[in-house]
C-alpha cells in the first residue's frame, strides 16, 4: 500500500463532499471542483474524512492509490485555501501588463506576447516584473504557470527570462577572452 494513500483526508466543516458514479465533487467557500476517479481505486466518504483504498496490489494500482489520494487532498485544500504560484521576470526592458484576464508580455521579441488566462485562474502583477497566479485547481494552476514560463525560459548566462520565484538559475561562465 502507498504510504501517502493510507492517510485519510480530513474534511473541514465548511466543505461538502459528494461521491456518486465514480465522480467526486468538492464544494467549499472558494468554489467547486469535480473529478472522475479511476475504476481501480475505491473511495469512501465518511463523516469527517475521505478514505482512499486500492482495488488490488499491483504496482499500477499502488501508484494510482497514492495519486488519487493526493489529487483529492488537493481538491479539498483548493476549495478551502486556494493555491498560488509566483513568477518573476528578469531582463532589461522585460515587463508584463495585466488587462482584465489577459497578460501582455514584452520580453525581448519583436512583438508583444499576449496570453489569455484560463477560466478559474486569476493573476496580479506587481511592479511589472512579478506575476502572482492564483486559483483553486492546483493542476490547472501549474499548467498555466508552466505555459507562462515557456514564453521566455531563463537562460543560463545572464539569467534573463521568466522563472518561478523559488527557482534558482545556475549561471554558466561565458567565453574567456583570448590570451
Amino acid at each position: 500500500m502507498s504510504r501517502i494513500g493510507k492517510i485519510p483526508i480530513p474534511i473541514p466543516e465548511s466543505v461538502k463532499v459528494s461521491y456518486k458514479d465514480r465522480n467526486i465533487t468538492v464544494k467549499g467557500k472558494k468554489g467547486q471542483l469535480s473529478r472522475a476517479i479511476h475504476p481501480n481505486v475505491n473511495l469512501q466518504v465518511e463523516n469527517d474524512k475521505i478514505i482512499v483504498s486500492p482495488g488490488g496490489s499491483s504496482n499500477e494500482m499502488r501508484a494510482l492509490h497514492g495519486l488519487t489520494r493526493a489529487l483529492v487532498a488537493n481538491m479539498v485544500t483548493g476549495v478551502t485555501k486556494g493555491f498560488e504560484r509566483v513568477l518573476e521576470i528578469n531582463g532589461v526592458g522585460y515587463r508584463v501588463d495585466l488587462k482584465g484576464d489577459t497578460l501582455n508580455f514584452n520580453i525581448g521579441y519583436s512583438h508583444p506576447v499576449v496570453y489569455k488566462l484560463p477560466e478559474g485562474i486569476s493573476a496580479t502583477v506587481e511592479k511589472q516584473t512579478k506575476i502572482v497566479l492564483s486559483g483553486i485547481d492546483k493542476e490547472l494552476l501549474g499548467l498555466t504557470a508552466a505555459k507562462v514560463r515557456s514564453f521566455r525560459k531563463p537562460e543560463p548566462y545572464k539569467g534573463k527570462g521568466i522563472k518561478y520565484a523559488e527557482e534558482r538559475i545556475r549561471k554558466k561562465a561565458g567565453k574567456s577572452g583570448a590570451k
